[in-house]
């Protein structure tokens, strides 16, 4: 595959370091063309060891320009240097080491080490970015105290941060200044991080438990001031809901978030000196929708959450990444159920999960909550890793149940602060708390795949027993062909004709709660209740209690009456969206025979009364009524058929707004919210209904319906309502769409998160003339394809939100983002390599596109020179 083979790393090679650093101490002569970096490290061999092995530290990009062991300084001949480390044969028991290097900011596109973003100096060190600022021991379970000095010209960088607490600063000649940052609590290099540029600060402050006084900063480019408050008040709420759920308070005297625009990813967590990509911080009603509001509070929670969970205690290696990643999102989300609405909350991540980390655990990139090896650790920053890594942690706390799980997590706590850990590590302690054995449950950490459930039930009247049969199964993933059973909990309640639930009692058992969670650890269980007086109805995998999919023999009946009565929200929704699933997979696998626009009395009359109801919650309501992605509803397709998919979706849709149109009109009226602006979950709530109201009445676009959208395009007083406007336009080909796109770029054109939600908008729209204009946009003068926001806007939305247009059966869709990918690869090889991702489910489209994109895959293949990061990815696909 092209010209270079990439080792793989495999967990089982693991060793402990050999030579451990207790202290660091950086000196950067800051400027975009050279930076020079000084590193004095102060260093010991492990014990033990009867033997001195060579020191080798990893460097990548770098220029060295010198080293110092102790006070003698090295030449050529005392060390050897490739272009991914440093050796030195031979080394004391304890040393001074000092490296020497220069680094080129402004040629970094990589977005990794130290590079330039809009004039801003700025670092993104994990995974592996340290070594692109100096060669050291990069590697999680490496961890010292860091003193950072930072000196730059005034003029250019006026504020100049670090990790820690700044300790002295002040100006040097020739028009310079200076900075000195103390970080007292060891950490690994992955956490370091630098800034230095123009910028503006907006600042708060936070009373911890303990009485201390914590500055908040957020620093941010002029033209964005006054965006920063919802970010500040989101970190307040973080901090204080962290203290009173873990018991958790913060260590430094300051906070500091940093917005940038050029980044590969969400946010980093570096100790005390958190970087954002600017999506996921600059929040005010004229730029935000009510879901960026929402990101920039869940985004600002996760990072602050692990000053604990992946600061203070870290990974030992990178095939603990769950340990940190996993675990914090599940405080997340707890953090966003608890401050929120829990149910609209839950809903929205398993609707994520299922999307996104099913379809990954499907596919020929499949892999574990802990991979057993890997070639680029970039291509595991997965929704394994996070969403499904945070659903292993929801289990262990269901199993363990609310206080059981803060036990777990305070003994942790006592135990590991200031170490390295693995996720055995983690799940002990919740075992030791609780007097549980989780060995079982392990699995769940060291198997790929979703587990499949399958349940069949019995009911005796003359006996009054309920039998309940579970079976498990687990598909083959690559590299694991036979899986063992699971430890699955399954949360359960019976419910009675008139949706109450039922007293459970299990034979041999005298508790009888109403709500149940069953300990599913065999190939088959089977489980008798007792005393059930009527036929019930099972309310299964409550608040979905475990990732699995689930396979119960429901009747239209059983499902209409969950969808109308169960009191858990999420089975409620579900039930709902399993009828709307029926109905459109039928319609699916029929087309283009039969007429997909037959909607059923009882499913009409749940949406009229659904939306007439003055009483009933927005946000839920919306979940209830909104249709199954195109993307999902093409992931359940044994033989995928993206024509097939959009065109029973769009007349599913255009059925409901024919038969629903007095409804959808007054809905639609009634959700209108006045003006100030606010952004609740209530108000979100009215907005989102209204709006979904508004998509389905443009999925039959007359003069009055398309009227209706582009008034509320030009009146609105929020991004919210202007972008839905806006989008239900352009999605369906109204006359008002290249109007309404002109005006917006034209009024928002010097604003890039605004701008990418118009790039994403049109290349998310299903129509044919898409990937024309996707295309011509690649030359706009606002696109830039070396800023991955940029890219994941116009490239991303289009590959993977519009399968209808991605798939053409021409393949140009395919040959486009080809394309790309090799152009992004010699930019951005990370970037390039989640792009890959678009290909990941070729074989399970029929034998024409299936020979387009394997010719498409094989292609990048042989490019010589693919970065390893786009190698590993293509080879899991053509495997």
């Amino acid at each position: 595959m092209g010209e270079t083979a990439h080792p793989v790393i495999r967990l089982q090679d693991y060793q402990p370091p050999v030579y451990l650093v207790d202290h660091v101490e950086l000196t950067f002569r800051l400027a975009a063309k050279a930076t020079q970096v000084t590193c004095r490290m102060r260093m010991h061999r492990a014990d033990g060891l009867a033997v001195a092995p060579p020191l080798r530290l990893l460097g990548r990009h770098l220029q060295l320009n010198g080293v110092r062991l102790d006070d003698t300084t090295l030449g050529p001949d005392d060390y050897q240097l490739d272009e991914e480390s440093l050796t030195l044969p031979t080394v004391p028991g304890h040393f001074i080491l000092e490296v020497q290097t220069t680094i080129f900011p402004d040629q970094n596109t990589a977005l990794e080490g130290l590079y330039l973003s809009n004039n801003l100096l700025c670092t993104q060190c994990e995974a592996e970015g340290f070594r692109r600022i100096t060669y050291f021991p990069d590697r999680p379970d490496v961890m010292a105290s860091f003193r950072t000095i930072l000196i730059a010209e005034q003029d250019s960088y006026p504020i100049l941060l670090a990790n820690g607490n700044r300790t002295a600063s002040g100006p040097l000649e020739d028009g310079h200044h200076f900075a000195i940052w103390e970080d007292p609590f060891p950490k690994p290099c992955y956490l370091f991080a630098l800034v230095a540029g123009n910028l503006i600060c907006e600042e708060d402050y936070f009373i911890t438990r303990s009485g201390r006084r914590v500055t908040l900063q957020l620093y941010m480019e002029q033209v964005n001031q006054g965006r920063g408050d919802h970010a500040l008040q989101s970190l307040k709420k973080a901090m204080a809901w962290d203290e009173n759920r873990f018991g958790r308070e913060y260590d430094l005297d300051i906070y500091m978030v940093v917005a940038v625009n050029d980044f590969n990813a969400g946010a980093m967590e570096n100790k005390g000196l958190n970087i954002f990509n600017s999506k996921y911080v600059l929040a005010d009603p004229q730029i935000a929708t009510d879901d960026d509001y929402g990101a920039v509070e869940a985004v600002i929670a996760h990072e602050y959450f692990h000053n604990w969970t992946g600061n203070r205690i870290t990974c030992r290696d990178w095939f603990q990444l769950s340990l940190k990643e996993g675990l914090t999102v599940f405080r997340e989300h707890l953090f966003s159920e608890e401050e929120g609405q829990a149910a609209v909350v839950r809903i929205q991540c398993v609707k994520g999960l299922r999307t996104h980390q099913f379809q990954e655990d499907a596919g020929p990139t499949a892999h574990p909550v802990q991979p057993d090896s890997y070639m680029e650790i970039n291509n595991f920053y997965t929704t394994t890793i996070y969403e499904k890594g945070a659903e292993v942690s929801r289990m262990l706390w269901i199993l363990c149940g609310d206080a059981g799980f803060r036990k777990g997590m305070d003994l942790y706590f006592k135990r590991h602060d200031g170490q390295a850990v693995t996720i055995e590590d983690f799940v002990n302690c919740m075992a030791v708390a609780n007097g549980r054995d989780f060995s079982q449950f392990m699995l769940w950490y060291k198997q790929a795949g979703t587990p499949q459930l399958t349940l069949r039930s019995h009911y005796q009247s003359g006996e009054e027993v309920y039998t309940l049969s579970i079976s498990q199964k687990c598909p083959a993933t690559p590299g694991q062909e036979e899986k063992a059973a699971m430890h699955i909990p399954v949360t359960m309640a019976l419910l009675d004709a008139t949706g109450a639930p039922m007293p459970l009692q299990l034979a041999g058992e005298e508790d009888a709660p109403l709500q149940r969670v069953l300990e599913v650890t065999e190939d088959v269980q089977v489980f008798h209740f007792q005393g059930i007086k009527e036929r019930p109805v099972p309310s299964l995998l409550r608040g979905f209690s475990a990732p699995v999919k689930l396979d119960m023999d429901y009747s239209d009946r059983e499902l209409a009456f969950l969808w109308a009565n169960d009191q858990d929200p999420f089975c409620r929704w579900d039930a709902g969206q399993r009828i709307i699933m029926n109905l459109l997979m039928d319609a699916i696998h029929a087309y283009p025979t039969e007429d997909s626009q037959s909607i059923p009395p009882g499913v009409l009359e749940t949406y009229k009364k659904t939306l007439s109801d003055p009483h009933i919650d927005p946000a839920m309501a919306t979940l209830s009524l909104s249709l199954p992605s195109e993307v999902y509803l093409l992931d359940q397709l044994q033989r995928a058929n993206p024509e097939a998919v959009h065109q029973v979706r769009k007349g599913f849709c255009q059925a409901l707004s024919r038969h629903l149109r007095g409804p959808l009109l007054a809905a639609y009226r009634f959700h209108q919210q006045e003006p100030p602006y606010r952004y609740t979950p209530g108000a979100a709530g009215h907005r989102s209904f209204k709006n979904l109201a508004l998509d389905f009445l443009l999925a039959n676009p007359g003069p009055e319906e398309e009227e209706m959208a582009f008034h509320q395009f030009m009146q609105a007083n929020n991004m919210t309502d202007r972008l839905r406007a806006l989008t239900a336009l352009a999605y369906n080909g109204c006359e008002k769409r290249q109007e309404a796109l002109d005006l917006f770029f034209e009024k928002w054109r010097h604003e890039p998160l605004v701008v990418n939600k118009w790039l994403s908008i049109q290349a998310a729209a299903p129509l044919p003339d898409t990937l024309a204009r996707v295309t011509a946009l690649l030359d706009h003068p606002s696109y830039n394809g070396k800023n991955p926001n940029n890219v994941r806007a116009l490239v991303g939305a289009f590959t993977a939100s519009n399968p209808s247009q991605f798939h053409r059966p021409d393949g140009s869709g395919y040959a486009f983002l080809a394309r790309q990918i090799l152009i992004t690869d010699t930019i951005n090889s990370h970037l390039s390599a989640r792009l890959v991702g678009a290909f990941r489910s070729w074989r399970r489209f029929d034998e024409k596109r299936q020979k387009l994109m394997l010719e498409i895959l094989e292609e990048i293949a042989r490019t010589p020179n693919l970065s390893r990061d786009t190698t590993e990815i293509v080879g899991k696909l053509l495997a």
